[in-house]
């Protein structure tokens, strides 16, 4: 098969999976979060589309896990990104995320939780020339994966999924 027929079946299992982040997160949005459900949300702060303060970024230069539960304000889902307000030494710290930096989502009342690997694409980026069409590395990073990861609770892993480079 050509480069350029590739399909590429690792980006669009993420986007269905940031889908539920997106759907818990318009959920949470319109109805408030029932029961003992609350999420941690894990992303890039070094994505140039995250908005937070300096002060933050610079307490967290790669990567900031935050928690919605209790004390949270003015949360807006959307498509493309979402925006909340939470308290960090209470201070009302806003907080601006498009989904694209999400590496990872949890809600721990269920023992529900996906992990993402942030990238930075354009569209040159769905082509790949350095790929080795005899090599196939899904089907034996799946195998070994799947032995490895059979104890954690609904935890999707989408390493074995990804062309290697």
């Amino acid at each position: 098969m050509d480069n350029m027929e590739t399909l590429r079946y690792d980006r669009w299992i993420e986007d269905a999976l940031k889908s539920v982040v997106r759907k818990a997160l318009s959920y949470c949005q319109q109805n408030g979060l029932p029961g003992e459900h609350h999420f941690y949300v894990t992303f890039a702060t070094d994505h140039p589309a995250v908005i937070m303060p300096d002060s933050l970024r610079d307490q967290y230069p790669e990567e900031i896990t935050i928690v919605i539960e209790h004390e949270y304000w003015d949360l807006e889902v959307t498509d493309e990104y979402f925006d909340i307000v939470l308290s960090f030494n209470d201070i009302k710290t806003p907080i601006h995320v498009p989904f694209e930096a999400i590496t990872g989502f949890a809600d721990p009342s269920v023992k529900f939780g996906l992990q993402f690997k942030m990238e930075l694409l354009d569209d040159s980026d769905d082509l790949d020339d350095d790929d080795d069409p005899d090599d196939d590395p899904v089907a034996d990073d799946f195998s070994a994966e799947k032995d490895e990861d059979e104890n954690k609770d609904n935890v999707v892993a989408l390493d074995a999924f990804r062309k290697k480079k």
